[in-house]
């Protein structure tokens, strides 16, 4: 097997590495107001391929200690970005696959989990959108498709780069 060379894709996602502060805001129960939580997001890379970004912080309305880890890389075959998350909170793998826009700011990832309006019985359609603001600012941005056909923003998370 030879070894892959990373493209101006695998390039790109350089842009996360380091050490992160993230502050965040969640819609957890309509009509009750957002939950701020705080945490921190250390990124690193494998083999200048994929990053690897290892999240901390706690759980909306005290529930907690939160662990994250999110893998992003770019499948050249696909001419997708492709990844997964996994958290402490929840037995569900994530995966995505999404697209850069054309002025290379903005990555936007699909994805499909338990549905946070029915949990127990489907799976829903999520969308996060992660805008580089500047080189140490960078927004996440989640969203739900609704029965209505509809993206539902529900998470807001800002990440500031340690100095």
């Amino acid at each position: 097997m030879e070894m892959s060379t990373p493209q101006k894709e695998h390039k790109g996602l350089e842009k996360f590495l380091g050490e992160w502060t993230s502050e965040a805001e969640m819609n957890t129960e309509p009509g009750k107001p957002a939950e701020k939580c705080l945490g921190t997001e250390s990124v690193r890379s494998l083999g200048g391929l994929w990053i690897l970004a290892d999240g901390r912080g706690d759980m909306p309305g005290g529930g907690g200690p939160a662990t994250m880890m999110l893998t992003l890389g770019y499948d050249p075959q696909r001419k997708r970005f492709v990844g997964t998350w996994i958290g402490s909170m929840m037995t569900h793998l994530w995966v995505y696959a999404g697209a850069l826009d054309a002025a290379e700011r903005v990555l936007t990832l699909d994805a499909e989990g338990p549905s946070m309006a029915a949990p127990d019985s489907k799976m829903a359609r999520y969308r996060d959108v992660i805008e580089f603001k500047s080189d140490d600012y960078r927004v996440l941005t989640s969203h739900m498709l609704g029965d209505d056909g509809t993206w539902h923003h529900f998470m807001t998370a800002h990440y500031r780069r340690k100095k």
